[in-house]
């Protein structure tokens, strides 16, 4: 009988492309397992600072420059007054990489997109739990303007299908509420205003433009799963419209069919350039897709997932803050 046998060339040959495939398969799969392990874990990160709410005025510095000062006498707990030790839990939005990382949006509530000078969330916590979100006393806040002459104050809330949106901020009991222009503050860059409520408070304006408006469709080829909710806390893929030159952060959520997604009726704008980007994370893989466009009048579009990497997908996202 003749015995076959394999040259140490063969070997390595072969040994190189199983090792190839292994890798290969190995990088397919990240840190994060779903869309909302996603956004907690590569999106704007908490931020917690410890003050004496027993010796307020005090002002927090987050990390991208915003500050938020709390008067004397701005915190309750069901009504009443909070004395000592509290934990301010707070996120910044600052950069178009950041609402998408984090899974959120610059949608107003009637659908129209809004273009971002950024966004943050607060929350305090006394012995564990949050204090009032109405606050007695306003908060001044100051987020930088990077060189914007106004913006808009909005409150964030979630709607019925537990999307982030947009709104003006309500008429509170202190005084403050309603919608407003903020001019930027020349001498320190940035826009300087009280906020009556704690939450999700925005500095955005409407993405202002004249053209005709239309509503878009975007059909999802080789979509592992559901469209996801706000900052991924169900379902798994994301989609957004990203207008070129402008910090728009426009997502797509509402259901139009099996795997199609639509924008609200007669939002976009004809005319704009923009790219369109869907990405989805399902049971540690990642899917992604993009393509430049232009919007045009009843516009459908078409977006093929494919499987890709965690660090491609970060990549991708992070490019649009010079897009």
């Amino acid at each position: 009988m003749k015995k076959s046998t394999l040259t140490p060339v063969l070997v390595a040959v072969l040994l190189a492309a199983f090792t190839a495939c292994k890798k290969d398969k190995t990088d397919r799969t990240g840190s994060v397992r779903s869309a909302k392990e996603f956004t907690e874990q590569l999106g704007s990160k908490k931020q917690t600072v410890s003050i004496n709410a027993s010796a307020l005025p005090q002002t927090v510095t987050l990390a991208g420059g915003t500050k938020i000062t709390f008067p004397a006498g701005s915190l309750t707990k069901n009504g009443s007054p909070v004395s000592g030790t509290v934990t301010v839990e707070a996120y910044e939005m600052l950069k178009r990489s950041q609402v998408l990382l984090s899974g959120t949006n610059t949608n107003h509530i009637s659908g129209a997109p809004l273009e971002s000078h950024g966004f943050i969330y607060i929350d305090v916590k006394a012995n564990g739990s949050s204090v009032d979100n109405e606050l007695a006393v306003p908060v001044k806040i100051s987020i930088p303007a990077n060189g914007k002459p106004y913006t808009n104050i909005w409150q964030g809330v979630q709607n019925d299908a537990q999307q982030m949106v947009w709104q003006n901020p309500p008429q509170n009991a202190n005084g403050q509420g309603g919608q407003r222009d903020v001019k930027g503050d020349v001498t320190t860059d940035s826009f300087i205003f009280d906020f009556g409520n704690l939450g999700w408070i925005n500095t955005d304006v409407f993405y202002s433009y004249s053209n005709p408006k239309t509503t878009v469709r975007v059909e999802l080829q080789n979509n592992p799963g559901a469209l996801a909710t706000f900052r991924g806390f169900s379902g798994e893929t994301f989609v957004y419209f990203c207008a070129k030159g402008s910090n728009v952060a426009a997502q797509l959520y509402t259901p139009d069919g099996p795997n199609k997604v639509k924008s609200y009726d007669d939002v976009m704008p004809v005319g704009v350039e923009g790219k369109f980007i869907s990405f989805a994370i399902k049971d540690g893989h990642y899917y992604l897709a993009q393509k430049e466009a232009t919007i045009t009048a009843n516009m459908s579009e078409t977006l093929s997932l494919s499987e890709t990497t965690q660090d491609a997908i970060q990549t991708a996202i992070n490019a649009l803050d010079g897009y």
